[in-house]
């Protein structure tokens, strides 16, 4: 392994924006986590996502457009099920979620590439 990935690797991942609908505080995660309700548009509708992302509250969440992976095989959290992960930067303050640099403009569903 040369440590670089094949751009058909990154091809395989069906990469997309959503829009938060709702969040619950997931009590009974491991560690603390939220389950967020997540719509990617008529054609995928809303998934569901454990995320450690307690830096945030939730009415900042709430809203709030996300960049998400959809084609993952879902993982069972506890007695919850996550179908796609929200992706973010893990800084020193807790993850720090991706998201679009104009938020009106970009509707959920939206493929990024």
């Amino acid at each position: 392994m040369d440590g670089y990935a094949e751009y058909d690797n990154f091809s395989r991942l069906d990469i997309r924006v959503g829009e938060i609908k709702s969040v619950e505080v997931f009590s009974e995660a491991k560690k603390p986590a939220y389950k967020l309700y997540i719509f990617f548009g008529d054609e995928i509708g809303i998934k569901k996502s454990s995320a450690q992302i307690r830096n945030y509250s939730v009415d900042e969440l709430v809203g709030r457009k996300v960049i998400a992976v959809v084609n993952f095989k879902p993982k069972q959290v506890a007695n919850f099920v996550s179908e796609v992960l929200v992706l973010g930067a893990i800084t020193d303050e807790g993850v720090k979620l991706l998201g679009v640099d104009d938020p009106g403009g970009v509707k959920p569903g939206c493929r990024i590439g």
